[in-house]
């Protein structure tokens, strides 16, 4: 169950953690040139409850959280993977009502909810822990790193109690690494082992025989690549969710991208192009788009407004074209989040977890599905430039549109099977008509525009200028766009090859 909670705090915390047995002997940190002084303090006692779904889904990610009791930082606690040695904690005071201690905060269960989904989240362990802290400094003053010698007392719901000893070495804000690893080599010099478990959960959860088993990596390429393309798009779901500046656009680009590599080979996951997953996946891809667009405009004319001289900027431009389109970044980041706490997202990510996990039908002997699927799309992109040159005025932006959709396609899937060149190639286009496509949108916008503020009696030279640099900016992809082709025809060639 989640309730209203204060707004959370995030830092992000580099720490490395130690096995020891009890009769380690806790090092000294005399004779290091990066510390000065040592500062101990007294001794602490933490209780802490974690949490996560029946499955463990938090667990397999790499997710801790806890509500914990004791220290200065007592309150619930999301920890999220950052990179080597680092997390990012994300904090909730507690409110001082005991009798709430299973009411996760709704914030942090926000953060997490492209992976818990509508599941419930329970009490999965408690691990008590009586710490030792000493703080060092170096010869500034300012603290280099926090040293912890923990006893631990740990158990799963309904499990045997388990103990241990551990260490723990957290880097200082504004800490130094060379001073962090020096620090590292003396613990290790005093008998420690680096820690063979990333968390204390995870330790006892192993102990317990309720380690958690991750799925089996397939040996079809495009299996692989759509689940490593699922896990990155729970990633930018977090993005989105903190408002991380560019977060929509990537989620966006990473939806697209899924799709893309499932329509690219029916015989990997046996889709036809009316599948409900390839909707949904395409309907999302619509949501996040509103904002995307709105965020893509709103910077491209900053760009180009900042680049005029003063003289050529005219009547309240800036207003009606940046302003107004950072009020449209709103509005459709808001959508967005809407959309991203639905049901129908949730099953749409079970539907795609389900997708990967299921085994590819065998292939009849002597098939190469990798060339036959990078064949196919190419012919595709073959098909639709044979259609743009000929094509009337009218309907050019939207040829060109279509080729760059076949070649992003191309690109992924020529990308998940090792042909980085073909991959290459295709990026290149895929590129071009982007900018090519993003001309064509901000042309539309800035025609609209324009008309409002003619009717609105405002000088409406600088829509003109606008307007002129994004078709000299057509035109120019419009030019390289055949050079690009015959490099892509050429890497094809090569390709089949192999």
């Amino acid at each position: 169950m989640a309730a209203a909670s204060p707004e959370p705090s995030s830092y992000t915390e580099t720490e490395r953690k130690f096995e020891v047995v009890e009769s380690t002997v806790t090092p000294s940190f005399e004779g290091l040139s990066s510390i000065d002084r040592v500062e101990r303090s007294p001794a602490l006692e933490l209780d802490a409850v974690y949490f996560d779904t029946p499955d463990h889904d938090l667990a397999r990610h790499r997710i801790t959280l806890r509500r914990r009791t004791g220290g200065s930082d007592a309150g619930w606690h999301l920890k999220l993977p950052a990179g080597p040695d680092q997390r990012t904690e994300v904090r909730v005071p507690l409110e001082g009502d005991a009798g709430a201690q299973s009411l996760i905060p709704e914030s942090l269960r926000d953060v997490v909810l492209a992976i818990v989904r509508d599941g419930p989240l329970m009490p999965i362990a408690r691990i008590d822990t009586c710490r030792s802290v000493e703080m060092l400094y170096g010869p500034d003053g300012r603290a280099v790193a926090e040293f912890c010698d923990d006893q631990v007392t740990a158990s799963t719901d309904g499990g045997d109690e388990q103990r241990w000893r551990e260490w723990e070495l957290e880097l200082a804000e504004g800490g130094v690494h060379d001073a962090f690893d020096r620090l590292t080599h003396r613990l290790l010099d005093a008998g420690a082992l680096p820690a063979r478990h990333g968390s204390k959960l995870a330790r006892v959860l192993a102990a317990s025989g309720s380690s958690v088993t991750l799925p089996e990596v397939s040996a079809d390429p495009l299996h692989r690549a759509v689940a490593d393309q699922v896990g990155v798009l729970l990633e930018w779901d977090r993005a989105v969710r903190s408002d991380i500046h560019d977060s929509v656009h990537q989620m966006r680009v990473t939806t697209r991208k899924i799709r893309s590599l499932l329509q690219s080979s029916e015989g990997s996951f046996g889709l036809t192009d009316d599948a409900p997953i390839l909707d949904d996946l395409r309907q999302l891809g619509g949501v996040l788009g509103v904002a995307r667009d709105a965020e893509v405009l709103a910077e491209r004319y900053e760009r180009a407004l900042n680049d005029l001289p003063a003289a050529n900027v005219r009547g309240p431009v800036r207003e009606r074209l940046v302003d107004d389109a950072k009020k449209r970044y709103q509005t459709g980041w808001k959508r967005s989040l809407a959309a991203l706490r639905s049901p129908r997202y949730f099953r749409l990510l079970d539907a795609l977890e389900e997708l990967v996990a299921t085994d590819p039908p065998k292939l009849p002997a002597g098939e190469k599905p990798v060339q036959a699927t990078i064949d196919a799309a190419y012919k595709k992109i073959r098909k639709a430039a044979k259609a743009a040159p000929g094509g009337a005025e009218i309907n050019s932006d939207e040829a060109l549109h279509r080729i760059r959709k076949r070649a992003k396609r191309l690109r992924y899937t020529a990308a998940a099977t090792g042909s980085t060149k073909v991959a290459a190639r295709a990026k290149t286009i895929q590129t071009l008509l982007g900018h090519h496509q993003d001309s064509v949108v901000s042309r539309s916008h800035l025609s609209r525009q324009a008309g409002l503020a003619h009717a609105a009696g405002e000088d409406t030279f600088t829509y003109g200028l606008l307007y002129q640099q994004e078709d000299d900016l057509a035109q120019r992809c419009e030019d390289q766009l055949d050079g690009a082709l015959k490099k892509l025809n050429r890497a094809v060639r090569k390709s089949r090859r192999r």
